[in-house]
């Protein structure tokens, strides 16, 4: 990390009455932002059913909530830099339990849609959470905080479909939202108790979000870091989508096995985010991104050669993948830091319009690898895909890493 950020210790505001929130509020906002993006989709065709829709309109439900939550990051973000990071996650989260409910009681298809849409607002509170743990830290223990924060947002995702799977067999698809909202009312109850204003320029909003914007997509060390995280996720959204298609037939066509197998990827996430919370805080930020990004490559290098000399065996396959969750968990942490890290009275703008940009970026980083998967559905095209996407986050590592090191010289000869 650079020495500004090691140096620094933020605390709350002497204003706020309320104690930092302790590490396991932070894992709670995480896992909450992400759970609902899939914990439903066991239960879509029951929910078509109820209906009387097609399977495809209830399935605009997957797209329209991914391109809520990017906006959603890209708003919530600047809006608590200007009024302050504990009225977002209040109104984010009062929100979400209205429409987890509006869900449950939708009249509608479309009243469905809506809503579900609307759920989208509790994605703001990964991004305000990284923040706050920011605000609340010195520059490494923040990193080793992320990192563990992190593991709920991996785990969340992990167990959603199997939860959502379960209590739609027992109770309805309907009680999937309630649970939601449930869920939700006591992230509501704990952020009004825990959560205090970290932000010292809440209240008191300089100039227009449009220039916030600017100010923060005018720093090179800020695209670094953020195009380094697009490639990673281009790496998993890769990795998401063309997995089913290679190994399904190669593990007897079963959904149940495909599925654990694919879990070793989310797994290494899990192993990556601890990793950086046992070992960021020894370490300087560029350093740790960079092993991150080499580990992943050289994991998937390996991987490919094996798959060139001979044909790969599905376990083999799944355990070279395993290195793309360990690199990404490694990666998202620091990434975070970094693109914070320019101008901190615009963190929570950085922070969302990065969590925007990577999500689009991974999109599109999937779109292309599908059009390739589409002529060759072979354990080496997709491992060249991952390859490629996996070289081009390293590069964008080294990037941050030499931007890192451009500021650090900087900031001394302006202290000489």
């Amino acid at each position: 990390m650079d020495s500004t950020a090691d140096r620094t210790s933020a605390t709350l505001p002497h204003s706020s009455n309320r104690a930092a929130p302790g590490l396991a509020f932070f894992v709670l906002l995480t896992a909450m932002s992400v759970l609902p993006v899939n914990i439903y989709l066991p239960a879509l065709p029951d929910i078509a059913d109820t209906f009387g829709a097609s399977f495809a309109l209830v399935n605009l439900s997957v797209a329209g909530y991914a391109i809520a939550t990017a906006l959603t990051e890209v708003v919530a973000g600047a809006v608590s830099d200007r009024y302050g990071r504990r009225p977002v996650v209040l109104v984010s989260v009062s929100i979400f339990i209205v429409a987890s409910l509006g869900c449950a009681l939708a009249p509608t298809v479309e009243f469905f849609l809506v809503c579900r849409m609307l759920q989208a607002a509790i994605a703001a509170c990964f991004s305000v959470a990284m923040v706050v743990i920011k605000e609340t830290s010195s520059g490494r223990e923040a990193a080793r905080k992320i990192g563990f924060a992190g593991m709920g947002w991996a785990l969340a995702p992990m167990f959603g479909p199997t939860l959502g799977g379960i209590v739609n067999e027992l109770l309805g698809w309907q009680a999937i939202f309630v649970i939601l909202a449930a869920l939700g009312g006591a992230v509501l109850v704990v952020s009004m108790r825990r959560l205090g204003e970290t932000s010292h320029s809440s209240g008191s909003p300089q100039g227009t979000l449009l220039a916030s914007y600017r100010q923060v997509a005018g720093s090179p060390r800020f695209w670094a870091y953020t195009l380094c995280m697009a490639c990673a996720t281009g790496t998993l959204y890769v990795f998401l989508g063309g997995a089913p298609v290679v190994m399904s037939d190669r593990l007897g066509g079963s959904s149940a096995t495909l599925g654990l197998a694919m879990a070793v990827v989310p797994g290494g996430f899990v192993l990556g985010s601890y990793l950086t919370g046992a070992v960021a805080s020894r370490f300087f930020r560029s350093h740790v991104l960079v092993a991150a990004r080499v580990l992943t490559f050289v994991g998937l290098s390996a991987g490919l050669v094996v798959a060139t000399l001979r044909d790969l065996h599905p376990v083999a396959f799944f355990a070279f993948c395993a290195f793309v969750g360990i690199g990404n968990g490694l990666t998202t942490p620091i990434v975070n830091l970094g693109v914070m890290s320019d101008h901190p009275s615009l963190a929570g703008t950085a922070t969302g319009l990065s969590a925007a940009t990577a999500i689009g970026g991974g999109a599109l980083v999937s779109s292309v690898a599908g059009v390739a998967l589409g002529t060759s559905d072979s354990p080496r095209t997709l491992l060249t895909l991952l390859l490629a996407s996996a070289s081009l986050a390293l590069v964008a590592a080294l990037w941050a890493a030499a931007a890192d090191r451009n500021t650090a010289t900087t900031r001394s000869t302006r202290a000489t």
